[in-house]
């Protein structure tokens, strides 16, 4: 019985999309360098059917093993451009909860005493 998960059932269309044609680029890599599927999970120390799904463009692939499909191929540079660090980035601000405005839809501790 396949394990599901509401974030990869309404994962957003561009999403499955841009997963795809990634796993097509390792594909064509793996391809490119005469590899078969086999000597690619071997390499990257998974099963057949895990590199299969990185293939594939699954939701539920490791990052971790596409980013070490991504070095097997010389390629982990293309890496840091999924998500750039914003210029307005500081390593020591913080974000914090505000104390007056409430969470939606969290309990707060009075709520909780009947």
């Amino acid at each position: 019985m396949p394990k599901n998960s509401n974030s990869i059932i309404t994962a957003h269309p561009e999403t499955l999309k841009s997963l795809e044609n990634l796993g097509l680029r390792i594909r064509a890599s793996r391809v490119a360098q005469g590899w078969t599927i086999k000597d690619m999970a071997d390499r990257l120390f998974c099963s057949q059917n895990t590199y299969r799904a990185i293939e594939a463009g699954k939701p539920t692939a490791s990052i971790g093993i596409i980013a070490n499909a991504l070095w097997l191929f010389g390629q982990i540079d293309s890496l840091n451009a999924v998500a750039p660090l914003p210029l307005s980035a500081n390593s020591t601000t913080r974000v914090r909860k505000s104390k007056t405005k409430p969470i939606a839809g969290v309990i707060s501790d009075d709520e909780r005493n009947f």
